[in-house]
């Protein structure tokens, strides 16, 4: 709150536990947040209530207040696929207030490098993902962020027995950083600043 903060996302809860926890659990951050006069968002990440799309779904639905970080790589590796029901994924979109720029993959997290071809079609889903949600922040006149995160621990391929990085994760997450500011500032009406990394 003394830094000026947003709002502020939020790891928490278990994907162990049943709906009815996760809701009562998550409507309790909410009213902390409301008490605080802070907005606390819900990152969609594996191990947590958010950890795959039905399962945001059915959260979503029971707590109206709830808005997201939408980080949907981990619901890649999660469903072992790119996310392809689209009423989820509306409902997410229509619920988010931030995004982590990160591309998944059917077996993982993270690609080892998004701009290789290789993963054009990944990077392509993503990114139409990213643009949905950057214009539904927008339509709440609510400023555009987004986090390049792209990161090191246990995310970042190595090769094997050199243990060597296969990319340079500075160097991608500025890349990410700079393409989705451009991307980002070409669709109308998106006026609002996307964050520094």
């Amino acid at each position: 709150m003394e830094a000026g903060a947003l709002f502020c996302t939020c790891l928490v809860g278990s994907d162990s536990w049943p709906t009815p926890k996760a809701v009562d659990f998550l409507g309790r951050v909410l009213e902390l947040g409301e008490k605080l006069g802070a907005m606390l968002t819900i990152e969609t990440h594996r191990s947590r209530p958010t950890f795959h799309p039905w399962a945001t779904a059915e959260l979503l639905r029971a707590l109206p207040a709830l808005r997201l970080t939408c980080d949907f790589s981990h619901w890649c590796v999660v469903c072992e696929r790119l996310p392809d029901d689209e009423t989820v994924l509306a409902l997410a979109i229509s619920r988010a207030r931030h995004m982590h720029a990160r591309v998944g993959y059917a077996q993982g997290p993270q690609v080892p490098d998004p701009r290789a071809p290789e993963f054009e079609s990944e990077l392509s889903a993503h990114e139409s993902w990213w643009q949905r949600i950057a214009l539904a922040v927008a339509a709440r006149n609510e400023a555009v962020t987004v986090t390049p995160e792209f990161g090191p621990d246990g995310y970042l391929h190595h090769a094997p027995f050199s243990n060597q990085p296969v990319a340079d994760l500075a160097e991608i997450n500025r890349w990410m950083a700079s393409r989705q500011r451009v991307r980002l500032a070409q669709e109308p009406p998106l006026v609002a600043p996307v964050a520094q990394p």
